[in-house]
């Protein structure tokens, strides 16, 4: 069984491409940054990983998700070669994304305003000093 299982913040905005033909289909390629479990002194903490995703969920991937945004995805690792224009064999591996989750809600990643004119009171201000009991 090939199955993988993330949850990682994306490490750039995506980028969403079509291939040619008579059926264009989305394809979308971004690097999910994973915190690792278990850290070593002077280790890194996080591991980039490549990830692909094609159709519809590269076309919701792309307008839902930016850089930053923490993404929960299941998926399957595939592996692949290329030469590349100096003649060296570059070896590749990938996860494919069969599907995806919002981590996070919207409000934690962008900031939005309440509902009716009301705002929010910070942390600090005394009940007594507002203009309203």
């Amino acid at each position: 069984m090939n199955k993988v299982e993330l949850i990682g913040r994306l490490t750039r905005d995506s980028e969403l491409r079509y291939s040619t033909g008579s059926n264009a289909t989305a394809v979308l390629r971004n690097t999910v940054a994973v915190e690792r479990r278990y850290k070593k002194e002077n280790d890194a903490t996080a591991d980039f990983i490549n990830v692909i995703a094609f159709g519809k969920t590269a076309e919701n991937i792309d307008k839902y998700l930016h850089k930053g945004n923490k993404i929960a995805l299941v998926g399957h690792i595939q592996t692949g070669s290329y030469t590349n224009k100096d003649g060296v064999k570059i070896y590749t591996t990938d996860v494919i994304i069969d599907e995806f989750d919002f981590v996070e809600s919207r409000a934690k990643s962008q900031p939005t305003e309440t509902p009716d004119g009301f705002m929010n009171i910070p942390d600090g201000v005394e009940e007594e000093g507002l203009p309203f009991n």
